[in-house]
């Protein structure tokens, strides 16, 4: 796929956090990392994990999609009240681990580098007006490679929806955190394993899927998939985020 056009996420989360009126230190303390970490994620210098970045936008009420919209000031437009999903204490419990340093030049909000987890969702929530299908062949989908092992196909989109329609493969070794903490976010996840074996830790509870099993649960759910095997999990994944809807 063509390389999308990133906006400044940094300073797209501090413009969310002003307008929601949280300071910096007080987002830290209810996420769960130190306020240094997220002065370096509202400059540029540091990448948040995916689990963090969840953490974010959940305390501050805002979506994933808002940060990468093509309108500027939409992420502050997109402040609501705090999430009412969140009912087993502060959002640390979502966090998955520090952010990872990237390589930042002069100004205060660079472009994520290809392969990480800012890229990957900016690429895919660039132009949410954008129509991928009715068909998508296997050579036109847009392919996103993380640095954590796990890397995402896009299978389509219809415009107006909050949803990730994914084929997901985790190599041998990767997973969704690589810290080995569970992330927590809005929505629903369905999905179902094709090839190769996954572990998805949920809550307390640990479940080998195999080819041919299914799972879905409430995303509010701490979860972690990892693949220990020798061969890559492959997997096709429905992921919404409708309760970020105004419809």
């Amino acid at each position: 796929m063509s390389p999308a056009a990133v906006p400044p996420v940094g300073a797209r989360i501090r413009q969310a956090r002003l307008a929601h009126g949280t300071s910096l230190r007080a987002l830290a303390r209810e996420i769960g990392v130190s306020a240094s970490l997220v002065s370096q994620i509202e400059n540029g210098k540091s990448q948040p994990s995916v689990s963090t970045l969840y953490a974010i936008t959940t305390a501050l009420g805002i979506s994933v999609e808002s940060l990468f919209d093509a309108g500027e000031g939409t992420a502050a437009a997109a402040v609501t009240a705090p999430a009412t999903t969140l009912t087993q204490g502060p959002a640390a419990a979502l966090v998955a681990g520090s952010a990872t340093a990237t390589t930042a030049g002069p100004g205060t909000a660079p472009n994520p580098a290809p392969g990480t987890v800012l890229h990957a969702l900016a690429a895919f929530a660039a132009d949410p007006g954008r129509r991928i299908g009715p068909v998508v062949t296997p050579d036109e989908r847009e392919v996103l490679e993380l640095d954590s092992g796990v890397v995402w196909e896009r299978l389509g989109h219809v415009p107006g929806t909050h949803v990730d329609f994914l084929q997901v493969t985790y190599r041998p070794g990767g997973a969704s955190s690589s810290s080995g903490g569970l992330m927590r976010h809005a929505g629903t996840e369905y999905g179902c394993l094709t090839s190769g074996e996954l572990i998805l830790t949920l809550g307390f509870d640990e479940y080998t899927l195999r080819p041919g099993d299914a799972v879905c649960f409430e995303s509010t759910t701490p979860h972690r998939y990892r693949n220990d095997g020798d061969v890559p999990a492959v997997g096709t994944w429905f992921v919404s985020t409708e309760m970020f809807s105004d419809t």
